[in-house]
């Protein structure tokens, strides 16, 4: 590959005179820098390496982000198709079920089946633009994991009694009216 001075000559930039100049000065900084041992510093090669190392670093927050905004649009369209595919039917809708949204008391209307299922906690409430869809309770589990924001919804099941608690030896029967 020729040098940056032939480049230069072919190209009709410089004339030979100019080329033969600056060698020669170059030349003479080299046998100055051998004389007395040390190193002059190329101010625009430290700046070029400078400028480059600002645009690495650059380019790596920009590719930083733009893999933040494609995950976040990958999870986006797994809860999306989480729903779409595993949305439970309201049934009838009969029985109105109530339940906080951002603070404001909302209503679904549901069959007597779908709010037993709500109130066992086996079908979840999930909100997803706008839409509210039923969903079981694992799928909403999933969508959790993802966005917690996006579950509205959660009856919590109790699998036992608590060990702390007092009244543990006083159970409430069955055909107890109030």
């Amino acid at each position: 590959m020729a040098s940056l001075a032939e480049q230069f000559l072919k190209a009709g930039l410089v004339n030979k005179n100019k080329v033969k100049v600056a060698n020669q000065d170059k030349n003479q900084q080299k046998k100055v820098e051998r004389r007395t041992g040390t190193q002059t510093v190329d101010e625009v090669r430290l700046a070029a390496l400078e400028t480059q190392r600002r645009n690495a670093e650059r380019a790596r927050e920009l590719n930083a982000q733009r893999d933040a905004a494609a995950t976040q649009k990958a999870i986006v369209a797994q809860i999306t198709q989480m729903v779409q595919q595993n949305r439970q039917s309201k049934g009838a809708g009969d029985i109105a079920y109530n339940f906080t949204r951002d603070n404001k008391i909302e209503r679904l209307y549901v069959s007597a089946a779908v709010q037993a299922h709500l109130m066992a906690g086996r079908l979840v409430i999930v909100c997803q633009g706008g839409a509210t869809e039923l969903v079981p309770r694992v799928i909403a589990d999933k969508i959790a994991e993802r966005d917690a924001s996006l579950v509205i919804r959660v009856n919590k099941t109790s699998t036992g009694v608590d060990v702390d608690d007092p009244y543990a030896d006083f159970k409430i029967p069955d055909d107890l009216m109030w």
